[in-house]
């Protein structure tokens, strides 16, 4: 690993802890209802808000009727999307004029931008109307990535509280985020990124002459829009010259901004991050992965305020930041030692060392292998899902990374609330692990973890990986799923094991190389992201509700410290071990195989 990319990664890691607790502070303030100066100039908006909704702020619910509020949110969110993309040909702001979008793409994608995933099966210029964009996807980003902070706030009052009943009000909740949190910053990010140049415009796509004529040859159609035959049977080829090139434009920087500060990850562009209208300048490449994990970072603190120990939430982010650092170190160290077949190929050593450093196969030449692999390691570990270079080009184990980032459940950092809670999920697994061993009853936090934690525990940890591991062994069966791969072999296998892996952890990058818009894959990557956003979701509720209403103990002698390096090394060790042995086997059929295959022919 070069001394450059040793250097991007320690400025980003350094920027982002100094981040942490002012934005972990702001995020306590808000959801506990606090009106410090930063706060109260938007408390009348609030007010407004909740007024006109019927909710009063002061009237609280136990897990069950807030675990119903967050389904009957999410569920019409669906609705109302699915029904905006079917309509699109008849709604405004749509100057390319696009029609409504198919039925099982609309489905797949309603449920994947409610579900904060934003897997897209389509191009975002080529299918989706301004109109679209804006009221339904732009929208859907904030209140996913609303409903994903209300759930981890809620399991932290479920620590904080003793003998309560009630775990908060999500209406409030999805409220205060929304107004006082994703707001203000996305307005903010989205004015820095539109002064680096991004796009932010409602005009049509623009005409402009190209460098070079570009030519091809393409069959010629008859005027019912079918090939026209020679006598032989085979088609007429005609041949073309263009001289332009269309531009597309749109409302881009709004966009943009929460889709990384939401960690939804949909591109208004079908290259997403690597497109220069979305992420022109290594200062917006900075500033966005800044985005993706500034939140998530937050919560760690702001989970350390609201228990009343703030050591517990620099434990959280110690454990999420060492793993962070020890998988960008490997992404990049991969990425940059390249390819050996090259050696091979007749190029001798020195222009080998000179392939601009190692694999820019799919980079953007603007950022380079250091800050794309820094990117790709950011929007896996958080359930992102943007991309800044092609996934599909990196190498075997440079894509393992990503790959087995989002099967650990995206809990280094992760998903803006959805990293936290499944973190603190795992912390229960850590602490009921050393109460076995040394034969005491796991406490965490002053609550006695029980029966029912560990089963609901049980539930979130197994959930994804039954989503995974059995939709890409059903894909790689059945002739639908089958149908879609265009690359043979272990490569293929991993393109349709990343493609799961990224729906059922709402993650949303893909590996590429797979035709996944087709009924088949529309229906079940939609399945995996619906039921690996609420199947983990309401059990994590379950867990607030349930401690909620225990007493807190003091510690004692034999209570074990949960916030020194014992229980980081105890809470790093359970997540590799139990991601471990849930996906190895998996991984070794696709990435490690051709990783293998690789050095075997060098």
């Amino acid at each position: 690993m070069t001394q450059t990319a040793i250097i991007q990664i320690g400025v980003f890691a350094l920027l982002l802890c100094l981040l942490a607790k002012p934005v972990g502070i702001w995020l306590a303030t808000v959801m506990e209802g606090q009106d410090a100066w930063y706060v109260k100039p938007l408390r009348p908006l609030e007010h407004i808000l909740l007024r006109l909704a019927g909710v009063d702020s002061q009237v609280e619910t136990g897990w069950k009727a807030y675990a119903v509020a967050v389904l009957l949110f999410n569920v019409l969110g669906v609705v109302f999307l699915y029904g905006l993309q079917r309509l699109q040909g008849l709604l405004p702001i749509n100057p390319q004029q696009f029609s409504g979008v198919p039925p099982d793409l609309a489905f797949n994608t309603a449920i994947s931008f409610v579900t904060n995933t934003n897997w897209q099966a389509y191009g975002g210029e080529t299918t989706m109307s301004y109109f679209t964009q804006m009221l339904g996807l732009a929208v859907q980003n904030f209140l996913s990535a609303a409903t994903g902070i209300a759930v981890v706030i809620a399991l932290i009052r479920g620590f904080a509280r003793k003998s309560a009943q009630t775990i908060g009000n999500f209406w409030v909740d999805v409220t205060r985020i929304t107004v006082h949190v994703l707001l203000p910053l996305s307005m903010l990010l989205a004015v820095a990124l539109m002064g680096q140049g991004v796009v932010q415009n409602f005009s049509a796509y623009q005409d402009v002459a190209t460098v070079e004529p570009v030519t091809w040859q393409q069959a010629k159609l008859d005027h019912t829009g079918q090939p026209v035959l020679d006598e032989q049977g085979k088609p007429v080829m005609e041949k073309i010259t263009q001289q332009k090139q269309p531009l597309a434009m749109g409302p881009v920087a709004s966009q943009e901004a929460i889709k990384m500060l939401g960690t939804n990850g949909g591109g208004f562009f079908n290259a997403n991050s690597a497109h220069p209208f979305e992420n022109p300048t290594p200062l917006t490449n900075l500033l966005e992965m800044l985005a993706i994990f500034i939140i998530p970072a937050g919560l760690c603190y702001t989970f350390g305020v609201m228990v009343g120990d703030r050591r517990q939430g620099w434990a959280i982010y110690a454990a999420m930041g060492v793993m962070f650092l020890f998988f960008a170190g490997v992404t990049t160290y991969f990425e940059q030692a390249g390819n050996p077949l090259f050696d091979k190929a007749g190029v001798d050593q020195h222009a080998s060392s000179l392939q601009a450093g190692g694999n820019m196969e799919g980079k953007e030449a603007r950022f380079g292998i250091a800050a794309s692999s820094l990117f790709v390691t950011v929007t896996t570990a958080a359930s992102c899902g943007a991309v800044n270079s092609m996934h599909d080009s990196l190498t075997p184990m440079g894509g393992l990374v990503p790959m087995w980032l989002m099967q650990l459940g995206e809990v280094v950092f992760g998903g803006v609330g959805s990293g936290l809670y499944t973190m603190l999920i795992y912390a229960l697994l850590a602490v009921f692990i050393a109460g076995l061993m040394i034969g005491r009853t796991p406490e965490y936090l002053g609550k006695k973890i029980e029966a029912f934690d560990i089963k609901m525990s049980s539930i979130i940890i197994l959930v994804t990986p039954i989503l995974v591991l059995g939709g890409t062994a059903i894909a790689v069966m059945v002739e639908p799923g089958k149908a879609g791969i265009f690359n043979p072999g272990a490569h293929g296998f991993s393109e349709v094991l990343y493609a799961f892996s990224s729906a059922a952890n709402n993650n949303g990058s893909a590996f590429a190389g797979l035709g996944v818009n087709s009924p088949f894959y529309n229906i079940m990557l939609a399945a995996a992201m619906f039921f690996g956003r609420f199947w983990i979701i309401v059990p994590v509720l379950a867990i607030a509700g349930n401690l909620a209403a225990k007493k807190r103990i003091e510690a004692g002698v034999g209570t074990m410290p949960t916030h020194g390096p014992l229980f980081i090394a105890m809470l790093i060790g359970t997540v590799l071990l139990v991601g471990a042995l849930t996906y190895v086997p998996a991984l070794a059929l696709g990435p490690v195989v051709e990783h293998l295959q690789m050095l075997s022919l060098k």
